[in-house]
């Protein structure tokens, strides 16, 4: 039926809030840091209009290319092994075992502690007399100085964020059990083992929900600030300063809002690439319905 009238508006205030909330909460916010990029833009004092002049102090920055490097680093380490943890979760739950809606609900409550906990619990786990060195110690390894040695805070940081992996371990586990069960039957009656099954018609299957997860995991590695700020502050010796503490720093520490703007515009323009990126190539070996 067609809406005449006052009744045209009523779909328009359904979607209202949401508007409101994205006009005022996203575009908003976003289309003034973008301005604010453009100014010598500091908490106190004139603001000056620069143009590109903070972009391009910021590529002679050499705390940037450390910040950045740092980050390709944290994001290389952490998204392939949140990938197969979660999925790894997700085959395990497919099995047909008693009790298991308790091992869900356990692999997905890591998931549920905020960052400034996670950083509290696993800086006692990570710490010089903690809980993994005393099982190193115990099987006749050597101590490692996860939180002060330059060479193991990057590590440590990683298994601090590596087990909250429950909402996309839901997602796996959605995506596995809409995989019709007809082609594991044909597989099988064609001689396909267990491994073949799994790389020709598993892993094609939920190729969107990889993208997805990939996505999201590297979204969450570039935008990782709770837990490094908690556990390691950036160091040490800025072994862990991320590009999200830089861009906390230089707006909130040093109170250079324009230089923070364009710290935050590139990182937007670096992640939105290397998910278009990883977008096309998953078309390779993904399986999407027309």
């Amino acid at each position: 039926m067609r809406l005449n009238g006052r009744h045209k508006i009523i779909p328009y205030l359904f979607i209202a809030p949401w508007i409101v909330g994205f006009l005022g909460l996203t575009a908003f916010p976003a289309g003034s840091s973008l301005f604010m990029s453009t100014f010598d833009w500091s908490v106190v004092g004139n603001r000056k209009f620069v143009g590109l002049g903070n972009y391009t102090k910021m590529f002679g920055d050499n705390v940037f290319y450390l910040a950045m490097a740092n980050t390709a680093k944290y994001a290389l380490i952490l998204v392939p092994l949140s990938i197969i943890l979660s999925l790894g979760l997700a085959l395990l739950l497919m099995s047909n075992v008693r009790g298991i809606g308790f091992f869900k609900t356990a692999f997905y409550v890591p998931t549920l502690l905020t960052g400034v906990a996670l950083a509290i619990v696993w800086g006692w786990v990570l710490s010089d007399r903690g809980v993994l060195n005393f099982f190193i110690e115990t099987l006749g390894g050597k101590q490692v100085h996860w939180l002060t040695d330059p060479r193991a805070a990057l590590w440590g940081v990683v298994l601090t964020t590596f087990f909250g992996q429950g909402a996309q371990m839901l997602i796996f586990l959605s995506a596995l059990k809409n995989v019709p069960s007809e082609l594991y039957d044909a597989a099988k009656i064609d001689g396909a083992g267990p491994a073949r099954r799994f790389s020709r018609i598993t892993l094609p299957m939920i190729g969107p929900a990889i993208t997805f997860n990939t996505i999201i995991s590297l979204i969450a590695a570039f935008q990782e600030i709770t837990v490094v700020l908690n556990l390691t502050g950036g160091g040490p010796d800025k072994a862990t300063y991320f590009y999200s503490l830089f861009v906390y720093e230089n707006a909130f520490v040093r109170g250079n809002l324009g230089y923070a703007s364009a710290n935050a515009w590139v990182m937007l323009v670096a992640v939105l690439g290397l998910s278009v990126m990883f977008i096309r190539l998953s078309r390779r070996w993904s399986y999407y319905e027309v």
